[in-house]
């Protein structure tokens, strides 16, 4: 097994990888993607109404949008969380 190491800049400590980069990566295109399919529901597929969307692929964009949207949400809050930690954990050192 070969790890591979980092050198630190001078002067700089380096903290672990923990996941925060692909938190902010994942959320922020999850939150893309659900923002995507709804702009397409309301121009290119029909939009809709109270009873719900008016096409087949009207449906699949709304389920998208209803699902992506508040799970990548919840990814990208995470990611600015940890990422405000870790800046606040670097400046205190």
């Amino acid at each position: 097994m070969t790890a591979i190491s980092q050198k630190p800049e001078a002067g700089r400590h380096t903290l672990p990888d923990d996941g925060t980069r692909q938190l902010l990566k994942w959320g922020g295109s999850m939150v893309g993607v659900g923002l995507l399919a709804a702009l397409l529901l309301e121009t290119l597929l029909g939009g809709y109404s109270p009873t719900g969307a008016s096409t087949n692929t009207g449906w699949f964009a709304l389920i998208v949008a209803l699902t992506c949207i508040p799970f990548g949400g919840l990814l990208l809050s995470l990611g600015v969380a940890k990422w405000l930690r870790n800046r606040r954990i670097e400046r205190g050192r």
